[in-house]
């Protein structure tokens, strides 16, 4: 069975969009790959963060993780800086990185523009990391979005340059990018990406927004002022993008929706949305505190650690014999 590594920085509550575009689909390929899911805590500290909030956010995104299906019997769920060897293989990979690379990402020009204090080293050397995150797991499939592929791509460059000059032992991983329905874009702004990051908190639902909140979300979602529900993503962004998010959470097709509201107004449609939206954030939210107040939490990451850690250190081995590091044992 291949290996499927994702990792996601605990950095504030995930939205639907996230969901949709990478959460649900974990839970749907589950059983068709050996799935490493990786809380990356290293990589949030690029950035300040406050100690008691960061691991708030870790712990949240875990139960974020099983409440939206991770069976951790089937995939295995742990924290980036409880299994060491990460920052270890991180490190000998920055040492083959070089700076005009690392320097011609684009996140790391757009994260260090603004920087008025000094530019963080990790900012820079955040994609060896990455790659070593995804490299000691003997990984093929990474599943990623837009933003993410540069560093997939300058990852297989590591691996295959790690190969050639040392020894023949990493997995060159391949990008998969989310299917359909994987890019979920603003209620507000229809023609950008939805992001929890968004000043306007009218644009995003986050998993945990109250179901009175999500209501009121979507019943002022931008759409347009012709009335007619059918999807157009280059017209009638707003509406084509509330039918997205309906298709995906009543499980109903776009083409179905379409002819069920061709007689009716977006009040309707909104209403309906709203209604199935909110029940399914309900729920969600019954299986996120369940996990946040229950011991099971911690137990499961201790076991995801233990497994991350065995594999990891086999990598790790293999990697620094390779490059010559430590004592040789007879």
């Amino acid at each position: 069975m291949e290996t499927l590594f994702s990792g996601i920085q605990p950095s504030g509550i995930p939205t639907i969009g996230n969901y949709i575009g990478a959460l649900k689909q974990f839970v749907e390929i589950q059983d068709d790959y050996d799935c490493y899911f990786c809380i990356v805590d290293q990589h949030a500290i690029t950035v300040p963060q406050d100690k008691m909030q960061l691991r708030q956010n870790i712990r949240s995104l875990a139960a974020l993780y099983l409440a939206s299906g991770i069976d951790p019997e089937k995939s295995t769920l742990f924290i980036q800086s409880e299994v060491p060897a990460h920052a270890q293989a991180g490190w000998m990979l920055t040492s083959i990185a070089t700076i005009g690379e690392l320097e011609r990402m684009t996140q790391f020009k757009d994260k260090a523009k603004d920087r008025k204090d000094g530019i963080p080293a990790g900012l820079l050397t955040y994609p060896p990391l990455m790659a070593a995150d995804i490299l000691l797991y003997g990984t093929k499939i990474v599943p990623v979005g837009h933003d993410q592929k540069q560093h997939l791509e300058l990852t297989r460059d590591l691996a295959e340059r790690f190969n050639t000059r040392y020894n023949d032992i990493l997995t060159i991983p391949e990008v998969r990018m989310p299917k359909v329905g994987g890019r979920v874009m603003s209620l507000q702004e229809p023609t950008k990406k939805m992001s929890k990051s968004d000043t306007n908190t009218k644009g995003f639902i986050s998993l945990l927004d109250p179901p009175a909140t999500v209501k009121k979300k979507i019943k002022s979602a931008v759409t347009d002022s012709d009335g007619v529900v059918k999807f157009d993503k280059e017209n009638k962004p707003g509406v084509s993008n509330l039918l997205t998010i309906y298709s995906i959470f009543s499980g109903e097709s776009i083409a179905s929706l379409e002819m069920r509201y061709a007689d009716k107004g977006y009040g309707d449609f909104k209403a309906d949305l709203a209604e199935v939206v909110s029940e399914f954030i309900t729920q969600f939210q019954d299986k996120y505190h369940h996990y946040m107040e229950s011991e099971e939490l911690d137990a499961i990451l201790d076991r995801g650690a233990e497994k991350a850690a065995f594999k990891a250190n086999k990598m790790l081995k293999k990697m620094e014999n390779a490059m010559g590091l430590g004592r040789k044992r007879k």
